[in-house]
């Protein structure tokens, strides 16, 4: 929006067109986005305990948790008001890979409130049924991948990690590629919202993958206009591809994802001022269905779909773990884990819960700086 009105303006007062650069978007998006969550959260965190929107534990967790009973939940809906107005101000409105992964973040969201509410309305931690939820979740993102591909030139490549874009791939059928789309998706989502069990556990990992993909998206994304001296004294330009440069799928127009995926990091921050422990509000349903939907558009738009295992890699090993746990005890009686997910394992052995945290953190850090590594073995 912002730039639609500066790129009418800046024939009056040049120095506008720095609105077009990317980069000074991204950074625009970060300061808008913590700006709406530090300045709306306290407002927000009083207006849910007026209303008793407290959060409902499950009676079979760590004893830890007990205590955190009726604090107040449902958070993720400011963090998605603060991530979408950013994204809606500072990216070009006409770009489809914005809307797209907007879309699925926010759909996402009102499939995770109806979860919430429906734990709030009947004070159980079930909330809607998972096959409805993996159902709506599967309809969005499978809707949203069929309009991608009816209005772009959308690759159905697969990349590998660690391998040049352009020597190294693997091109799937579109009846193949979308199912796998979907599948990374509704995956990731899922998997966000098996990760958020703990103070702050779930959104630092999600601001550090974000991250990871905002540098993806802008160097997948973008073109530069590089000048060169010649000889004679005169100055000529040429377009430098930052994706060929370093053997990135290039993806024409997706750069303003990193502006989305900023978006994201500066709500996050707020959020997490007040979700670090001890937790003054949760996330909930509404915000890690969301933002796991999220951070699987950006891994798919961004034709990172691989090296994201390795980028996401904390909630993956989260999700499997779950899987593990669950598919043990149908066939053997006997659990791998003293609690599945994986953090509660470890609140079972007797760590604290900030030091799992961080840790988690670290391990989120060190997993995406190995995924940002392929930018140089490319």
């Amino acid at each position: 929006m912002i730039v639609w009105l500066m790129e009418i303006l800046r024939e009056y007062f040049p120095p506008l067109r720095v609105f077009r650069y990317v980069s000074f978007r991204i950074i625009a998006a970060i300061l808008t986005a913590m700006a709406i969550s530090f300045v709306m959260h306290p407002w927000f965190i009083r207006r849910l305990q007026s209303r008793q929107i407290g959060q409902v534990v499950r009676k079979d967790g760590p004893e830890s948790h007990f205590s955190k009973a009726g604090t107040p939940t449902m958070g993720g809906s400011l963090v998605l008001f603060a991530l979408a107005m950013p994204t809606l101000l500072w990216t070009e409105l006409s770009n489809i890979y914005v809307w797209a992964a907007l879309g699925v973040t926010v759909t996402f969201g009102v499939i995770g409130f109806i979860d919430d509410y429906l734990k709030l309305r009947y004070r159980n931690s079930k909330g809607l049924p998972g096959r409805y939820k993996l159902l709506f979740q599967v309809l969005i993102s499978t809707g949203v991948m069929l309009a991608i591909f009816a209005h772009t030139d959308f690759s159905c490549e697969l990349h590998l990690p660690f391998a040049s874009a352009s020597k190294f791939h693997l091109t799937l059928p579109t009846y193949i590629f979308i199912p796998f789309a979907v599948i990374a998706i509704t995956g990731y989502s899922n998997a966000v919202n098996l990760t958020d069990g703990l103070d702050g556990l779930a959104i630092g990992p999600v601001m550090v993958a974000c991250a990871t993909f905002l540098i993806l998206a802008y160097a997948g994304g973008t073109v530069l206009v590089v000048p060169d001296v010649l000889p004679s004294g005169a100055i000529d330009y040429h377009d430098f591809n930052i994706a060929a440069y370093l053997h990135l799928p290039h993806v024409a127009g997706i750069s303003e994802l990193a502006i989305f995926a900023a978006s994201i990091i500066g709500a996050g921050a707020g959020f997490l001022w007040y979700n670090s422990y001890p937790a003054q509000v949760f996330m909930g349903d509404v915000g890690s269905l969301a933002l796991g939907g999220a951070i699987g558009m950006l891994a798919v738009l961004t034709k990172n779909e691989l090296i994201s295992l390795i980028i996401c890699g904390l909630f993956v090993v989260e999700a499997l773990s779950v899987v593990m746990q669950t598919t043990s005890f149908k066939l053997t009686g006997k659990r791998v884990f003293r609690m599945a997910p994986i953090h509660h394992h470890f609140e079972k052995l007797g760590w604290q819960e900030p030091k799992i945290v961080v840790r988690f953190w670290l391990i989120s850090i060190m997993l995406s700086l190995i995924g940002l590594l392929s930018l140089k073995v490319r």
